[in-house]
């Protein structure tokens, strides 16, 4: 089936809203297009209302002059007053300079000057600037004096704007009614810091200098008093030094290198007696007797046996080559070597005594040298003990003493610079009045205010494309309800569908069989060649696509919402079938508002309640028109129904449209409403499939979704959704992309007529 998988899609779907659209800048500049062309009442009437906003505030706010002075902070000073100062030259911050330009001390200060105290502009809390002083004239005066200069402080300080404009320049801007006005406070204002950086300055060297005389004395008696107690610590302890250094410091230093000169000594000798004892044991055929005949190579009887044996060795190796190892000549060199070798192992032997001797004496000489330093030491100890209570004196006095004459050099110094005094600020650019106005600029407003309303406005426009949840477009349709949308029904004009005066009459004496003329339906018949004929067309066909050429077919048409016009489209697909030869019956399914055969049949008094209730006859209770010769199976509501639902899905029911399926080709069911009452979903088991009128541009989107989710066998047999009551001439504004399709003179070619 075409909608197997249709209605598991759509559940899956949470919320599908508008079709997106397709990417590329033509798509976007059509969609921009379209939006200006359906939200430009708005937006033009925001920005108007933008626009005469900036014209009254450019009417009623006064013009404001604007000065400017540049000031640069230099920290660099002339040579002549290169040497610091008393307070130290700390680095200076812009930041902070622009915060004392601002401050309330230079705002008194230019007040005071230039008696600004009298002057109305800056007895009002905005200065004068901006709309702000309108409602200076509701503002209830202070009372207090402390509270009048307060708001005087703030009139003048809402002119003032001060900033770094590159490096250590500083402008300075001051904005008034009158040019000269703001000339004057800016220059005023420019001065004020200078003349208070000046002050400040003095102020402080001079409590500097106050404080430093005072100090300066207390501490050349600190000095005084601490020199004289090292003097009488050092008579009191015997201590004598030369040269910077104490005595008992110079012996001692003495012994410690005597001493560090026996222990050397000491592990010399010790080193050599091991080396030698150690060859002793090992005996005469040692291979390291050698090495220790190197050691004592300085004894002439060792360096002699040496040689004679280093002689007696070369004449062995030379006769053994000669005359082989064995010949008596060879054995005898032999025997002399190792007499040899034995005698110079007797004089390592002597060597290694003597060695000893040395290394005893080297170590009395050492503990001799011990024992002096130990006695020293301990003789020391006292002096060393008051030593340090001397350091301590000595250190407190030299620090009073260093202290006392930096002190000292920098209150001369500061003596002299403070005759001149000189600030790191400067001007170098003063302040002119201004020849035209600062604000209000007359085309920025204008800009802004039109630049706001064109921002505002489609803002709100914008919003209210996003709040309209309703559909405009096929496209939307088939986004939202992922069905294909089958036709696009216009709404049928009044000139169109006026009643004649026969038709009127004829519809007031229809009788019990007939078929009241219903100017709507019958446009199909009357206007063949218009554009609602020819959507009705459109579903005719999607109905023959869909089931091909088996008889008996049964269509059924309802809505989300009553009133959306599925009633008219049933009746007049129902007409266009009569139109081309096709046997078609026309049934009224809504049970509880028959709006189709109060309209068709107002008089008649047999209904399909009757007819499946056996109280009569199909063929008493079907009606036709004699003009159209269309079939009507109508609906009378003789008594409330509050059972609907099962009369719809009883049995008699299913063989009422099985009797209908027989005779005709085609059976257009007009069916209740999806949303109100659920009548609908008892019809799958005598309906093949369902078409759903959606109203154009009044039918909520969440209204449609919820109402086939909740239906989904309604869902699964839908052939598709039709948009009703759609005004042609608005689509362009909707489907921008596919515009040139709702133009009335390509239909015109073909030869429908509106």
């Amino acid at each position: 089936m075409l909608h197997d998988n249709k209605a598991q899609a759509f559940l899956n779907d949470a919320r599908p809203g508008i079709a997106e659209p397709a990417d590329g800048p033509g798509e976007i500049v059509d969609f921009a297009i379209s939006f200006l062309r359906r939200q430009y009442p708005i937006i033009l009437f925001i920005v108007a209302l933008g626009l005469g906003t900036g014209f009254i505030y450019l009417r009623v706010t006064p013009p404001v002059y604007t000065a400017h002075a540049s000031l640069i902070i230099d920290p660099n000073k002339s040579p002549f007053i290169q040497q610091q100062g008393l307070l130290g030259d700390n680095p200076i911050e812009v930041d902070s300079q622009i915060e004392i330009v601002k401050s309330t001390a230079v705002a008194l200060s230019v007040i005071k000057d230039l008696k600004l105290m009298d002057d109305p502009e800056f007895h009002r809390s905005g200065g004068g600037l901006g709309l702000s002083w309108l409602l200076s004239f509701s503002t209830v005066k202070p009372q207090s004096e402390s509270d009048a200069m307060e708001a005087l402080i703030n009139g003048f300080s809402n002119g003032l704007s001060v900033g770094r404009v590159s490096g250590r320049v500083i402008d300075i801007s001051y904005s008034a009614r009158d040019p000269n006005k703001a000339a004057q406070i800016t220059n005023a204002i420019a001065q004020a810091y200078i003349t208070d950086q000046l002050e400040a300055k003095y102020e402080a060297n001079r409590t500097a200098s106050n404080w430093l005389q005072e100090r300066l004395t207390q501490l050349r008696e600190q000095a005084d008093t601490a020199q004289r107690a090292v003097e009488i610590f050092k008579a009191q302890n015997n201590i004598v030094s030369i040269d910077g250094k104490v005595l008992d410091q110079q012996q001692l230093a003495e012994l410690n290198g005597r001493l560090s000169a026996a222990r050397a000594q000491a592990s010399d000798l010790s080193a050599r007696l091991n080396r030698l004892q150690a060859i002793v044991r090992a005996g005469p055929s040692d291979t390291k007797l050698d090495g220790a005949i190197t050691e004592i190579g300085a004894d002439p009887i060792v360096t002699n046996l040496r040689q004679q044996y280093l002689e007696l060795a070369r004449r062995e190796a030379e006769w053994s080559a000669r005359y082989g190892r064995d010949h008596l000549a060879v054995v005898n060199l032999r025997n002399r070597m190792r007499d040899a070798r034995e005698s110079m192992f007797d004089e390592l032997r002597r060597s290694a005594e003597t060695a000893k001797n040395d290394y005893e004496l080297a170590k009395q000489r050492q503990e001799q040298i011990e024992k002096q330093l130990a006695d020293a030491i301990g003789q020391s100890r006292s002096t060393n003990q008051a030593q340090v209570t001397l350091r301590d004196l000595e250190g407190a006095a030299t620090g009073y003493r260093n202290l006392y004459d930096s002190f000292l050099q920098r209150y001369m110094g500061s003596a002299q610079q403070e005759s001149f005094p000189i600030t790191e600020a400067r001007v170098i650019s003063p302040a002119s009045p201004p020849l035209s106005k600062s604000k209000p600029k007359g085309i920025v407003v204008l800009v802004l205010s039109l630049i706001g309303g064109l921002g505002l406005g489609s803002g709100l426009g914008l919003l209210r494309d996003i709040m309209d949840r309703v559909f405009r477009t096929g496209e939307q349709l088939e986004a939202a309800l992922q069905t294909p949308c089958i036709a696009l029904v216009p709404l049928v004009k009044l000139g169109l569908a006026k009643q004649s005066p026969h038709e009127k009459m004829a519809y007031q004496a229809v009788g019990q069989q007939g078929v009241a003329s219903d100017a709507v339906f019958r446009t199909v018949v009357d206007s063949p060649l218009s554009s609602f004929t020819e959507a009705i067309r459109a579903i005719k066909l999607a109905v023959d696509l869909h089931v091909g050429n088996r008889p008996g077919k049964v269509i059924g048409f309802t809505s989300s919402l009553p009133n959306e016009g599925k009633s008219t489209v049933a009746a007049s697909l129902a007409a266009l079938i009569m139109q081309v030869s096709g046997r078609v019956i026309l049934v009224d399914c809504d049970l509880r508002n028959p709006s189709l055969s109060r309209r068709l049949a107002p008089n008649a008094n047999i209904g399909i309640v009757d007819v499946i209730a056996g109280r009569n006859s199909r063929q008493e209770a079907i009606r036709k028109d004699a003009k159209t010769n269309i079939s009507l199976l109508p609906m009378v509501k003789k008594t409330p129904l509050f059972h609907t639902g099962e009369i719809l899905a009883s049995d008699a029911m299913r063989k009422l449209f099985d009797e209908l399926r027989a005779e005709y080709d085609y059976v257009v069911v007009d069916l209740p409403p999806l949303a109100p009452i659920i009548d609908v979903r008892a019809t799958t088991h005598i309906i093949d499939f369902y078409m759903l009128i959606v109203e154009w541009g009044r039918t909520n989107t969440d209204v449609v979704q919820q109402s086939l989710k909740s239906s989904p066998g309604i869902y699964d047999a839908l052939v598709g959704a039709i948009l009703n009551k759609t005004d042609m001439a608005a689509m362009k504004l909707y489907d921008s992309h596919r515009a040139t399709l709702y133009y009335n003179k390509h239909y015109a070619r073909y030869g429908y007529t509106e």
